[in-house]
């Protein structure tokens, strides 16, 4: 089953993942509530539209914008809805 892993803990696991460009975006409700802290931090994608981020955070541990997703994924992008994808220090195993 595919996890991500931070800080040496599991802070998402699904079977229901989408792999897009590489990258495997993970069912939204399978990610830890209480690892997560809100971000300013937005980007866009051409194709799927505007992105915001989560930064992580516990146990003394920070990883800036670290976590994903698109909130109004444009229509070509419609596999990303609810789902989250991760980078920088979070390590995922399929």
């Amino acid at each position: 089953m595919p996890k991500a892993i931070w800080n040496d803990e599991i802070i998402a696991e699904s079977d229901d993942t989408v792999v897009i460009e590489g990258n495997i975006y993970f069912p939204r409700s399978s990610l830890r509530e209480d690892v997560l802290r809100p971000s300013e931090t937005h980007s866009v994608c051409v194709w799927k539209g505007k992105a915001s981020y989560y930064t992580l955070e516990a146990n003394g541990h920070v990883s800036e914008d670290a976590v994903w997703y698109y909130p109004e994924p444009k229509p070509d992008a419609k596999a990303v809805i609810d789902r989250v994808a991760f980078w920088k220090d979070v390590k995922v195993e399929a």
